[in-house]
């Protein structure tokens, strides 16, 4: 883990010219908002008490640019102290960049994801049967859907011949239909940073990472900033009924958001965000490795369709919204026998990373046995009453 925790490894390629947003713990105060450059985190309390409040600002950029603030800790240290397994409470540590946001995420977004999210619900979350209803399913409705735009009429046509042929999945309903998927993925607060444990549910036996870009979005529906995230998922428990998705997606840890929110500025905007392209790596203590790929180029709905879709007149989010933008990648690479494609196992350490956003690392557990989400929306507001930050 300690090596995707150095400054050459998390930081942005160009991070001397970024503005990157953190939080970060700090025994005996809490939960601090800080800038990250290179040599150190720097205090923004007493411009906001929240990264939710920054974002809420007319011009949060300049704001943070301009702002004269105290170094807390050296970056490199409190990397290092990330780790779930290392940490030492004289040290701060990185939380989750956002705090106060609600925390959403599109799905069904990329074709290849879609296409097993369809096998998922055919196979009824049996992993050992996946291979053979994905020869069955590609061979009827192909694996070329993505130059159909969601919502068209070219969309709705096919969608009357895959009723015919008696192949229509609710995932194709989102998919390609008019209106996208957009679920709560974790509560406010219950997000992992950056070196801290992710969680699998222990019944679990077919699940997988979901590297994601993760817009940082205010409460007027202004995409402010943007950061990695993994969507762990369970594919076996959602792959049995829809109506398991919470089940699927909200567990202890299952929420991975970091290592920072890069801010939108005139070096890193919406069109950079655009053409990420994500890489993704599991590495395994039995000597497995697993390497994928989602490129924000291929995804069927645009970013801001996407966020004009979750916030709106039917919908408000007063503290603002972290979005999930989806994945293209789903696993299929065997790993524990023929034709049962892949699964985690403890231990497994999951990266994501893009030149533009740095990179996001954590270990894998299952969900009752990494450290228990005890710090809500009433231990926030008691520490920042206690440091006057809010009356």
């Amino acid at each position: 883990m300690q090596q995707h925790l150095s400054l050459s490894a998390v930081l942005p390629s160009d991070h001397e010219r970024a503005v990157l947003i953190g939080r970060a713990w700090v025994e005996g105060t809490g939960p601090v908002l800080v800038r990250v450059r290179e040599d150190g985190l720097y205090d923004l309390s007493h411009i906001a008490a929240t990264a939710s409040q920054l974002l809420e600002m007319a011009d949060p950029v300049g704001t943070v640019r301009e702002y004269g603030v105290q170094r807390i800790a050296s970056t490199a240290e409190v990397l290092a102290n990330s780790a779930h397994d290392r940490r030492d409470a004289a040290l701060p540590w990185l939380l989750a960049p956002c705090d106060l946001q609600a925390i959403k995420a599109a799905g069904v977004t990329f074709v290849a994801s879609m296409l097993e999210r369809v096998i998922e619900e055919q196979a009824r979350g049996d992993a050992g049967k996946a291979q053979a209803v994905r020869r069955a399913v590609v061979d009827v409705i192909g694996d070329n859907l993505s130059s159909v735009k969601p919502g068209s009429p070219e969309a709705m046509k096919l969608k009357d011949v895959l009723i015919a042929q008696g192949v229509w999945s609710q995932y194709l309903e989102v998919g390609i239909g008019p209106d996208a998927e957009i679920f709560t993925k974790s509560q406010p607060l219950s997000a992992v940073g950056t070196g801290a444990q992710v969680g699998i549910h222990p019944k679990s036996e077919w699940n997988n990472p979901e590297p994601e870009v993760v817009l940082a979005v205010n409460s007027r529906g202004e995409v402010k900033g943007a950061a990695l995230g993994n969507d762990v998922n369970l594919r076996d428990f959602e792959g049995r009924s829809a109506l398991l998705l919470g089940k699927a997606k909200d567990n202890n840890a299952s929420c991975a958001i970091g290592p920072f929110i890069r801010l939108l500025d005139e070096h890193f905007g919406i069109d950079d965000v655009r053409g990420c392209d994500l890489a993704m790596q599991v590495t395994g203590t039995d000597g497995f490795v697993m390497q994928g790929a989602s490129s924000l180029r291929q995804i069927s709905r645009d970013p801001l369709d996407l966020v004009a879709q979750a916030c709106g007149p039917n919908h408000q989010y007063p503290d603002g919204f972290m979005l999930f933008l989806g994945t293209m990648f789903a696993p299929t690479q065997d790993r524990f026998g023929p034709g049962q494609g892949f699964t985690h196992a403890v231990g497994d350490v999951v990266t994501v990373s893009t030149p533009g956003l740095g990179t996001l690392a954590n270990r894998v557990n299952h969900s009752d046995k990494v450290a228990p989400w005890t710090y809500g929306m009433a231990a926030l507001m008691r520490d920042l009453s206690r440091r006057g930050l809010i009356n």
